[in-house]
């Protein structure tokens, strides 16, 4: 596993935030006041989310127990380390697997950790009890960049709409037991922060029953579908609420969506196009993109397309962040043309029409 240098994160640092700043001075955001939603709410981040500095993690679970005996309300006693620089420290976790495709379909399920609160306290940990963590899905060696590029896509939705979840990139050496011998794998991972402490981040409550997308906040939405539309995502539906989270903060319902394994941007071997809306017009593999939001204001549509084309800068950089982490070259290069692909259809007009105005769904 490649790990950066202080240095090298240091001056990664210092690239991004010129380019941030040179996109606050060339654009000026006509929609979501996100420096008024996120300001206001930064001082409450916990810890774990404070930094973008990988956060090197010691896991020891049988995976084959885990992936058969726990389920959404049994759970495996185990221990996690985790790094505060040259020391280390540890917590007892409760373990799951989760995710219905993955787990029966990849060698490493995706994990849902749980802390005890009262040994939390002081700890990296305090204030993100419940998390979940996107591991590999086999044990190929470049299966490192699928995971990249689904990190990369929470961080490209946290930096252009007000309303994510908070993402933490993780270097894992997992210590598999397999009966009486431990093998041992190094890799990426990353943890999201829960829906719980999203919504008390941001001062609201999750709504779990369905609520028709024309019932949604307008920017809002536009965000949402022009980000899934970026990244080539089919596998989310705002009306059946599938990878999509309602948030209800002032007076406003906001989807927030989440697991992207499924997009274009990160092709992984196992994905496929969903059409779960059984929309018109189709699409046959997984990098094509096809719009899938509703009718809205047309101001509104067009200044979200002027608040993406604004921000390019500051969105590829995002990519730039984590280039070194890559095995594959090639995997960094792919998603580089993929999102520029995305950017020359929202300055071309004609493409725009066509591929989104001329797609606005009614119902």
């Amino acid at each position: 596993m490649r790990i950066l240098r202080a240095e090298t994160i240091r001056m990664k640092t210092i690239r991004k935030c010129l380019v941030m700043l040179t996109g606050l001075l060339a654009f000026s955001p006509v929609l979501f006041a996100q420096e008024g939603i996120e300001g206001g709410l930064g001082d409450v981040l916990p810890e774990l989310f404070r930094t973008e500095a990988p956060l090197q993690i010691k896991l020891r679970y049988s995976n084959k127990f885990l992936k058969r005996e726990t389920n959404d309300s049994t759970y495996l006693e185990s221990m996690i380390w985790f790094s505060r620089g040259d020391l280390w420290d540890s917590l007892p976790v409760n373990l799951r697997a989760r995710g219905n495709f993955r787990r029966k379909t990849c060698y490493f399920a995706p994990l849902k950790l749980k802390f005890r609160k009262s040994k939390t306290a002081s700890t990296l940990f305090e204030g993100s009890e419940k998390l979940k963590m996107v591991l590999p899905c086999q044990l190929d060696r470049n299966t490192g960049d699928y995971v990249l590029k689904e990190y990369l896509a929470y961080k490209l939705y946290e930096t252009i709409a007000p309303y994510h979840f908070k993402t933490r990139l993780t270097e894992i050496s997992l210590f598999e037991e397999r009966g009486k011998r431990e093998v041992t794998h190094e890799f990426f991972g990353f943890l999201i922060e829960d829906m719980d402490y999203l919504c008390e981040r941001y001062g609201g409550q999750e709504l779990k029953r369905l609520v028709h997308p024309l019932q949604h906040d307008d920017e809002a939405s536009v965000f949402n579908a022009f980000f899934e539309f970026m990244i080539a995502n089919t596998d989310y539906s705002t009306k059946q609420q599938h990878n999509q989270n309602l948030l209800f903060t002032e007076k406003r319902i906001i989807p927030v969506p989440y697991d992207f394994d499924m997009s274009g941007l990160v092709n992984a071997p196992y994905a496929a196009v969903t059409n779960i809306q059984n929309l018109s017009g189709s699409i046959t593999q997984v990098t094509d993109r096809i719009y899938k939001g509703y009718e809205r204001d047309p101001d509104i549509l067009d200044g979200v397309r002027r608040e993406f084309l604004g921000k390019r800068s500051e969105l590829m950089a995002e990519l730039d962040e984590i280039e070194s982490y890559f095995q594959d070259i090639n995997q960094f290069r792919e998603a580089q043309k993929f999102l520029e692909a995305f950017f020359e259809i929202l300055e071309d007009d004609k493409k725009f029409e066509r591929q989104i105005l001329n797609r606005l769904r009614t119902r």
